[in-house]
């Protein structure tokens, strides 16, 4: 555990009841925010509102919260909606991963909750991520997506998420 000003940041490992606890409420709330987004014409394009909890459970509270809310929440959304649909799932969860990851790795080495660390962290699940969906779908347009139409919600998962982040006392 690591505390820097007031944001204490974990690392929960899987033998924690606390783990699974944190890991259920993002992966509830990466199941709600995409469902209240799809309200809005183009909202889950626009907003990318299925990695927003995935951040902060793995920025708070560490990897395993992180890749258990990464991996959990496309499924069981898919499951219950439809959505992401079959063939995006795959990329969902390797962008979600890479997103916990490197959350997860920039909470423990950097050992601090600032905006540009966020920012970061978001642009480097953008670029790993991109990356690796250009390589899944042989297409350079679909990464491209979350960038042109999806700003809004990287803006969303930075300033949202560094506020939260900085805010969740436990």
């Amino acid at each position: 555990m690591q505390t820097t000003n007031t944001v204490t940041l974990h690392s929960l490992g899987f033998l924690c009841k606390r783990t699974y606890l944190y890991a259920a409420l993002f992966i509830v709330g990466n199941i709600i925010f995409p469902q209240l987004c799809h309200l809005l014409p183009q909202g889950g394009l626009r907003f990318l509102p299925i990695y927003f909890f995935t951040l902060i459970g793995a920025y708070k509270y560490g990897w395993k919260v992180g890749m258990l809310t990464a991996i959990i929440s496309p499924i069981a959304n898919h499951i219950l909606f439809a959505m992401p649909s079959a063939t995006m799932l795959p990329i969902i969860i390797v962008k979600s991963s890479t997103l916990a990851l490197a959350a997860s790795i920039a909470a423990k080495y950097l050992r601090h909750a600032k905006l540009f660390i966020i920012a970061l962290v978001v642009i480097s699940y953008q670029l790993i991520g991109g990356f690796l969906e250009a390589i899944i779908t042989g297409s350079i347009t679909a990464p491209l997506q979350d960038i042109i139409i999806g700003y809004p919600g990287l803006l969303l998962q930075i300033f949202a998420g560094w506020i939260l982040i900085n805010h969740i006392r436990d």
